[in-house]
């Protein structure tokens, strides 16, 4: 299946490429009761221009943390976070940013939502219409640019996201879990949606994933952090061909790959929860069986 494709090549070329985002020494402590708690230690991470990242870790690793810090949205103790080599200094509109929740305004139409970022900017209300077009169009929601969040089904929504935070042309695409919410079938489509706008458009993402199998499908490389504190336990690149299509699944290169970050991600489960390595007997609670 991969006979053909160069993966040394292939990462030599991203390499070569120039740093779009650097973390340095990146740590974030919380407030915790009366004391504090370490959620990110020395997180050091390069990612190069039109690369795609994904993030995935156990729970309570940091995963979140991470894109909400890049994104400037929330602060940090200590270390260094830049773009193209400058420090970043709160949100911007050089850095869009998509959550798992759908955060359309609700009382602003499909059209209206995605207008918001250029209006916002200081471009003309035409203008910002043109634009918002635009992408409406290339998330394929054109008959619906006057419709409201409620009248979206949750993946149209998540497209509307996307445009919103496409719209302002961003150097990074950073996305916390955005397809979670979204059922398998609509999952699926809305994955290969995201690849097909990053091959064509000059875009870096940085996504944060619970799934392996998500993971595996979109990134050049995975960052796999373990937790208690959020660390960086290693980067994975996945040596997978591109453009990929979900018949890659199948592949005997796709399981390895997934016994490999399987591993990384679930093997301090029991560690971060000790309870786990006992759970109780159910009593019986009902006189119905399963048993005739």
């Amino acid at each position: 299946m991969t006979e053909h494709f160069d993966s040394k090549a292939y990462f030599e070329s991203i390499y070569t490429r120039p740093v779009m985002l650097e973390t340095k020494n990146l740590s974030q402590i919380f407030n915790h009761g009366d004391g504090e708690r370490l959620v990110l230690n020395k997180i050091d991470l390069t990612i190069h221009k039109r690369e795609f990242i994904c993030v995935i870790g156990p729970s309570g690793c940091g995963k979140s943390t991470l894109s909400r810090v890049v994104a400037g949205l929330d602060d940090f103790h200590s270390g260094e976070v830049l773009v193209e080599g400058q420090k970043i200094k709160g949100p911007s509109s050089e850095r869009g940013m998509v959550f798992q929740g759908y955060t359309l305004f609700p009382w602003k139409t499909v059209k209206e939502n995605v207008m918001f970022g250029p209006i916002m900017k200081g471009i003309s209300r035409t203008r910002a219409e043109e634009m918002a077009r635009e992408w409406i169009n290339i998330i394929g929601l054109d008959k619906y640019e006057n419709q409201f969040p409620h009248e979206l089904s949750g993946g149209m929504k998540q497209r509307v996201a996307i445009a919103r935070a496409l719209v302002n042309e961003p150097k990074i695409l950073l996305m916390d879990e955005p397809f979670g919410a979204l059922d398998p079938y609509t999952r699926q489509k809305m994955q290969k949606h995201l690849m097909d706008l990053w091959q064509n458009i000059d875009l870096t993402i940085m996504f944060v994933t619970h799934d392996m199998d998500e993971a595996i499908l979109l990134a050049d490389r995975i960052v796999a952090l373990k937790a208690n504190p959020g660390e960086v336990k290693e980067v994975i690149e996945v040596n997978l061909p591109r453009p990929r299509s979900f018949d890659l699944i199948h592949s005997t290169e796709f399981k390895q790959l997934r016994d490999r970050v399987n591993q990384l991600v679930h093997s301090q489960e029991e560690e971060l929860d000790p309870s786990l390595e006992d759970l109780p007997k159910i009593p019986r609670m009902t006189q119905v069986s399963t048993q005739k």
